[in-house]
């Protein structure tokens, strides 16, 4: 099978019929995507969705069940090394040496990729400053703190000059502050080198902020493919949130059978309706909770953003812990490319 691309000299990431099965499992069903140059792409799921699964295969960690995908026109199941040699991976868990420098740390995967000496020392004085961590690429990792050790990851991922690169929730666990500086880095790869970028986040925001594309993957399936305000776009008014006591069935099927109401779903005690316009079926609202003996304690009114999207598309919240992906680890060591 071949994937026919009418937009090759654009498209960088070509996925036709992708799927994953862990035995009984599915991890990633009939998944067909292409990502274009230059794009930054967002991945978003609750955990034990795809997400993980399409990046190890995509970054040839794993290999498909069925179906085929090309990395920068390499196919990721029969040309790897290939493929290796165009993308760079900052993975989600931590997988730096810690009794290495960050300038040791940098030169050790320099070296796993063929590059000479006289590459390797410029390589690593353009990926230190670009992350602000000259000062520091003596100084031993477990000095650093989380947030210097993402950016030090993101470098040694910047290495090897990728054509694409995949950042698996690069700032999971880092601190606001932390976290919008990341972005920074993460915007300025893109505008400066014009790089691929595919991102996976569990951060609403994040990939609002960063993302010109979003797929949505539940169960192994995309379930919603846009940009952010196309995402949104889709829902469409205003949301409507009651923190309501006991909502009795009658009352949330009079919500739903209104012709202003949308959708209506129940999340964590609090019914989130979308409504075509949430002002002015307020008051119906509350006429109807107090026909029915039901207790409206709280209520907001806002625009859609693309946490309502997502609940509405996979019917659950991003910190769901849902099924974990199977994951298989890899040392950095296992990435070594010489020529």
């Amino acid at each position: 099978m071949s994937i026919s691309l009418t937009t090759q000299d654009t498209a960088t990431i070509a996925v036709r019929s992708l799927s994953k099965d862990f035995g009984r499992i599915k991890a990633l069903a009939d998944v067909s995507l292409v990502i274009g140059k230059g794009e930054l792409f967002g991945l978003l799921g609750p955990n034990g969705a795809g997400k993980t699964t399409l990046i190890s295969i995509l970054s040839t960690i794993l290999p498909p069940s069925r179906g085929e995908a090309l990395v920068c026109g390499w196919n990721v199941a029969t040309q790897q090394e290939a493929v290796r040699r165009s993308i760079g991976v900052v993975f989600q868990d931590p997988s730096l040496d810690t009794e290495l420098t960050g300038e040791e740390n940098l030169d050790f995967h320099g070296r796993l990729y063929g590059l000479d000496t006289l590459t390797r020392r410029n390589r690593v004085n353009e990926v230190l400053a670009l992350v602000d961590l000259e000062e520091r690429r003596h100084d031993l990792v477990n000095t650093y703190s989380g947030g210097m050790r993402r950016r030090l990851e993101i470098a040694r991922g910047l290495m090897h000059q990728p054509q694409v690169l995949f950042l698996d929730e690069p700032t999971l666990g880092l601190d606001p502050q932390t976290r919008r500086r990341i972005w920074n880095y993460i915007r300025s790869l893109k505008d400066s080198f014009g790089m691929t970028i595919i991102l996976t986040t569990h951060y609403m925001e994040e990939a609002d902020q960063l993302c010109s594309r979003i797929a949505i993957i539940d169960s192994g399936v995309i379930v919603g493919l846009g940009s952010p305000d196309e995402l949104k776009s889709t829902l469409g008014g205003d949301v409507l949130e009651l923190a309501v006591t006991r909502p009795t069935e009658e009352f949330v099927q009079s919500l739903r059978s209104h012709p202003s109401v949308r959708s209506v779903l129940l999340q964590n005690g609090s019914l989130m309706l979308t409504v075509d316009d949430g002002e002015s079926f307020l008051p119906r609202t509350f006429d109807l909770a107090h026909d029915m003996g039901i207790r409206i304690s709280g209520v907001s009114v806002r625009k859609p953003n693309l946490e309502d999207v997502f609940i509405k598309m996979t019917g659950r919240e991003i910190r769901d812990e849902g099924i974990k992906e199977p994951r298989e680890r890899m040392r950095i060591y296992r990435w070594g490319m010489r020529k």
